[in-house]
């Protein structure tokens, strides 16, 4: 059979495959995002503190997916926790290394001008220092997106969602009529999904950042 009739025979399963798979990603970027920018806030006017956030959340990515989703199977158990747990985990180091970037950037006379007009520390970093530290924290969650896309393939391991199952049976497979189709329509599925991501992002910054600050 070929690809493209494979496609055409198996779009229902691969249009849901891709749906789970995204929805998968966005909702561990959005617990990411939060959570990478509140331990930003926390940590950025303390040079130890920063470093031990960036230090710990990098030493994350030295984890191997697959044995990261391994151990937490016994805790979690299979399907999404696991795969929610992992994604989450592995999606906060662009973000807190971004947050604490682009908070230390921001321009120290500004924030004294907030303070001088009477605003309080957190109607400072709300109104003035995490705005302008915005497009580097965009782009924190740009470059986690990309990584967790692929990433997420792997939670089907766990028996997670997502089009890394069509992945897994085309390598199940080896040898069979579909295993290379399998493997093709997974792997070009998460593709499209990652610039299919990354161009709304493109729009969320141009409607987000105003244009005297966009890099």
């Amino acid at each position: 059979m070929s690809f493209w009739s494979y496609l055409g025979n198996r779009h229902q399963q691969l249009l849901t495959d891709a749906f789970q798979h995204a929805s998968a990603v966005f909702q561990c970027m959005v617990l990411a995002t939060v959570i990478g920018v509140v331990l930003g806030v926390l940590t950025y006017r303390s040079e130890w503190a920063g470093n031990l956030a960036v230090t710990a959340t990098s030493t994350i990515l030295t984890i191997p997916s697959l044995a990261l989703i391994g151990l937490l199977i016994p805790v979690l158990g299979l399907g999404v926790p696991p795969t929610v747990t992992a994604l989450t985990l592995y999606g906060l180091l662009p973000i807190v290394r971004n947050a604490i970037v682009g908070l230390r950037g921001v321009d120290p006379t500004l924030v004294d001008a907030a303070k001088g007009i009477g605003m309080s520390r957190f109607a400072r970093l709300a109104k003035v220092e995490l705005p302008l530290a915005w497009p580097p924290i965009l782009t924190g969650i740009r470059v986690s997106t990309q990584m967790l896309m692929g990433i997420a393939a792997i939670a089907a391991y766990a028996s997670g969602p997502g089009l890394g199952n069509e992945i897994f049976r085309g390598i199940a497979s080896l040898g069979s009529a579909n295993a290379l189709n399998q493997v093709l329509a997974g792997t070009l599925g998460i593709v499209v999904l990652a610039l299919l991501f990354d161009a709304a992002y493109i729009v969320v910054g141009r409607m987000t950042i105003p244009r005297g600050i966009r890099v």
